[in-house]
């Protein structure tokens, strides 16, 4: 199979993109600065620029499928009115350039990327792929992003991966969670009791690739592990793991402070289980938190 996939150079692109190739598979990734350094080695760069139509739509179409994981990072900074101008033009623009192009030929599937900020903060309901979204403005971006992808259906199969807190070691947020541990100043945010869905790498990947290649798979897909936690229950956790103390809260007001806007979304409580993967005999390598850090903390 012949996979184009943008936002390969970020952390879930760099390791599916491996992944892809580990099977056999051909990747072209589309590269703003045509870097091909930034990518998993073995990867055919293509550049262009995803909100831009230009030459690199002839190579979209030659593919089989693609991975739409574009999109500038929620985390480069305070939510100011032309970081959010940017943040929504990153992930809209540049699926709706994917998807006039994937409507009138070429990939038979679009796995497009989306995340579980499109249910808002929820408190401990329960969530899934049947949930409505939410009113805030990042579940706002997310449903414009989803959106975006729906012309696609008309000739391929469309899949929208809402994708929770990715853990990983060589970056995201788990560097950034572990750091004050490390430091011996961590404990839980504000008063710990929001909820937080998490993934392994690994599952990520692994949930990408089943939306890929199974045609049973379409429409929303949550892509968290199935046991969501507190988040004070995340600082014990990451206290076990890196055998520090947990005794140092961070208060909601000083996480206001310092990010502004963004505090909404790391605050934010979302409990969400994958159930159309669970349905579908997913099998999570990493269903549970503390062996999931212990595997990426060591």
């Amino acid at each position: 199979m012949r996979v184009f996939v943008t936002g390969a150079s970020g952390l879930i692109g760099r390791a599916l993109s491996a992944s892809l190739l580990a099977s056999g598979h051909e990747v072209l990734a589309l590269s703003r600065r045509g870097a091909a350094a930034e990518l998993a080695a073995g990867v055919r760069c293509v550049r262009g620029d995803p909100a831009v139509p230009g030459p690199w739509l002839d190579d979209l179409a030659t593919c089989d499928a693609c991975v739409n994981l574009a999109g500038e990072s929620l985390a480069g900074g305070r939510w100011t009115v032309a970081r959010k101008r940017d943040i929504r033009a990153s992930r809209v623009d540049a699926t709706r350039t994917l998807t006039r192009r994937i409507a009138e030929g070429g990939p038979s599937v679009l796995v497009s990327g989306s995340a579980i900020g499109i249910y808002g903060d929820r408190g401990d309901e329960e969530l899934d792929e049947s949930s409505p979204p939410g009113g805030d403005f990042l579940a706002g971006v997310a449903r414009e992003w989803e959106e975006a992808a729906a012309p696609a259906a008309r000739r391929a199969r469309v899949v929208l991966v809402r994708t929770g807190i990715v853990l990983a070691r060589g970056g995201g947020a788990l560097p950034k969670l572990a750091q004050p541990f490390r430091l011996y100043a961590g404990g839980p945010l504000g008063g710990g009791d929001f909820w937080q869905s998490w993934i392994h790498i690994d599952d990520e990947v692994g949930l990408l690739r089943l939306a890929l290649e199974d045609a049973r798979v379409s429409g929303p897909l949550v892509a968290t592990a199935p046991g969501p936690v507190r988040n004070r229950e995340f600082a014990s956790a990451l206290s076990r793991v890196l055998r520090r103390p947990s005794a140092l809260p961070t208060p909601a007001f000083a996480i206001r402070a310092a990010i502004g806007e963004m505090a909404d979304v790391v605050l934010a409580s979302q409990r969400v289980l994958p159930r159309k993967a669970l349905s579908l005999g997913y099998a999570f390598r990493w269903p549970a938190l503390e062996p999931a850090l212990r595997d990426l903390l060591g």
